[in-house]
């Protein structure tokens, strides 16, 4: 996974009294956001990109970037993390609940799964339980401000719960599926789900 700048030296989350919110095996990265990225990174136009939900759905269905921001609002304020070690505190990012847009598209009785595709062709599998009830984001703007290009804007998914590759950058679609179909760093070893408090981190993790 290549890096391009963030890790500029650990910091204790004990001398922030956050040790209780850090992962094991995680470093707090202070204010720093390290960027990650497994293809070169694109530059879109804001006004050009949409969304599609579709796959096992009853309606499949794209949102332009207007109407997107026509949608009820969603907002996340907390923690990230990296599998590469790196725990970020405090962040805020804005956009729309996933939530919103499956409602619409109406996810099949058979759907189970989610892959979630990039404009560059990356693609990240996730459970249709982790990206549902709240727990994950369609977001364009990060900490106050649209979400910069290298950190996945104009258009990226968050799932904050789950290590940092799961939230795809550049996302452009959301397919539902009945099977569990391992995306880009799945193949490459990495674990299926990618659960920070367990460690998950390559295939055979708990």
């Amino acid at each position: 996974m290549p890096v391009t700048r963030g890790f500029t030296g650990k910091r204790r989350a004990e001398q922030a009294g956050r040790a209780d919110r850090l992962p094991p095996g995680q470093y707090d990265v202070g204010r720093e956001w390290p960027t990650l990225t497994a293809e070169a990174t694109p530059h879109l136009v804001p006004e050009q990109c949409s969304i599609t939900v579709d796959g096992l759905v009853e309606t499949p269905t794209t949102w332009s970037w207007q109407q997107l921001h026509e949608l009820p609002g969603s907002a996340y304020e907390g923690d990230i993390h990296c599998v590469t070690t790196w725990s970020r505190f405090d962040t805020s990012f804005r956009g729309v609940s996933l939530d919103v847009l499956l409602e619409a598209a109406g996810p099949g009785p058979e759907a189970a799964y989610v892959v979630a595709h990039s404009t560059t062709g990356y693609a990240t599998n996730l459970p249709l339980a982790d990206v549902t009830d709240g727990r994950a984001w369609v977001v364009w703007e990060a900490d106050g401000k649209p979400l910069s290009d290298e950190h996945g804007g104009p258009l990226r998914l968050l799932v904050p719960h789950l290590y940092f590759w799961k939230s795809a950058k550049w996302v452009e679609r959301i397919e539902l599926t009945d099977v569990d179909r391992p995306g880009f760093w799945e193949t490459h070893g990495y674990h299926d789900r990618g659960d920070p408090w367990l460690e998950q981190r390559y295939q055979g993790d708990p």
